[in-house]
């Protein structure tokens, strides 16, 4: 009896459950944790390092607060939006609450309470990039309402259109983690936001270095690492697909981050750790949408463009436009997402030789993929613009956007949470 028992428990979970697959479960299962770890701490203390000291844990604060709105809403109406049958621009409301989520319901062979736990992580982390957009002179208030309304009107209809059988996955876009869904949505979002809510006081007049350059480091290298479970986890299995995403988002990041160093050493005299990892995390961004797509000479190519493109996007913004996004979140996301969507559509294909990448969908050529690329890039732009405006325009009707200018000059820590972030 004592070896039946035994060999039961040695059975894969397959035979227990029919259609479900244990070894893609316990994959995805681990990357829903390294996603929400890029958020929570990765983000948190990238994000928290790069402003001034009076204002990190108004940052901290604002990353953890949407981590738990986002959640709930999820919970509530996002992942109906995104994922429940509906029409082409909207996934309807039939599975609120989770409705019909239950402990033994498939997605594919992995539960589909861990799919929406998966996309759930990816739901927190994206509205969390755009506080790098408007940070330390945003209402908390105005933080947790815009990012609650932008979630269900820019991020899950967006995320229906193009992995919840919309319009754009119809079409046969390519994007495999999210260049569209979270990186363009996020970026834009934050220009708008910087636009909007205008700049802090004294920019472009005195420095506002980064306070604690560790903190920024150590959080980048939690976003690098999270990474693999963002890109390798979009292919929700424990398969080729999942290692070679991951192979390439490394290759992509490391050189992204090597090309910044030198391009900001040979025009400015000195390579700088916020430049390096400013450019680790535009190449992960640059190759998230086409990792599930491109192969690791691709990747090579993909994590050059990234680091020569943001860098001098970022110069732009900032220097010339004088847009203060604070933490260059358009320049790096925004920029990124809208590169490696449309880089995507070049390098899948498996008629360049070494830079080939997993094909082309049937039918396709590199021009018409482009093209089709093309515009799902300009669609998501321009409806997350048109959107981000006026959920901005209504929480200044509502609440105000912005604190006083005294409560700015005093920073966010005390004025709007009456604790500071250091005590020495």
């Amino acid at each position: 009896m004592r070896r039946y028992l035994i060999l039961l428990a040695l059975m894969p979970m397959s035979v227990f459950a029919e259609g479900l697959d244990g070894a893609n479960t316990s994959w995805i299962l681990t990357s829903t944790a390294l996603v929400l770890f890029m958020t929570l701490p990765g983000l948190a203390l990238f994000y928290g390092g790069l402003v001034r000291s009076k204002n990190i844990l108004s940052v901290l604060m604002q990353c953890f607060a949407i981590a738990g709105i986002a959640s709930i809403l999820w919970l509530v109406v996002g992942y109906s939006i995104a994922f429940a049958e509906g029409n082409s621009y909207f996934g309807g409301l039939s599975k609120f609450m989770l409705s019909g989520v239950l402990e033994g319901s498939l997605s594919g062979n992995i539960p589909e309470s861990l799919f929406a736990l998966f996309q759930m992580t990816f739901a927190i982390i994206t509205p969390a990039l755009i506080v790098g957009g408007f940070a330390e002179r945003m209402k908390f208030s105005a933080v947790l309402l815009f990012s609650a309304f932008w979630l269900i009107v820019v991020y899950a209809p967006i995320t229906h259109w193009v992995w919840g059988g919309g319009w754009l996955q119809e079409m046969g876009l390519l994007d495999f983690a999210g260049g569209t869904v979270v990186h363009i949505t996020a970026g834009v979002g934050a220009l708008v936001a910087a636009i909007v809510v205008g700049p802090r006081k004294g920019f472009g007049h005195k420095p506002m270095p980064p306070h604690n350059m560790t903190m920024v480091v150590t959080g980048a290298g939690m976003l690098w690492v999270g990474w693999f479970g963002f890109n390798g986890g979009s292919a929700l299995a424990a398969n080729g697909d999942a290692a070679m995403a991951m192979l390439v988002t490394h290759i992509s990041a490391a050189t992204a981050a090597v090309t910044w160093m030198f391009y900001e050493w040979i025009k400015f005299g000195k390579p700088t750790a916020l430049g390096t990892v400013t450019g680790m995390v535009a190449g992960l961004g640059t190759i998230t949408p086409a990792s599930g797509f491109v192969g690791p000479a691709g990747a090579l190519v993909i994590g050059f463009v990234a680091g020569i493109v943001c860098f001098n996007a970022v110069i732009i913004i900032k220097q010339k436009l004088k847009i203060d996004d604070s933490l260059d979140v358009f320049p790096v996301h925004g920029v990124g997402g809208v590169l490696g969507t449309l880089l995507a559509g070049v390098f899948a294909s498996s008629e360049l030789g070494l830079f080939s990448g997993q094909g082309l969908a049937e039918g396709m050529t590199i021009a018409s993929q482009v093209g089709v690329q093309f515009i799902g890039v300009v669609a998501t732009f321009a409806y997350t613009a048109v959107a981000t405006y006026i959920i901005l325009k209504g929480v200044d009707m509502i609440i105000g956007l912005r604190v006083s200018a005294e409560e700015e000059q005093q920073g966010l820590d005390i004025s709007s949470h009456e604790e500071i972030g250091y005590n020495l």
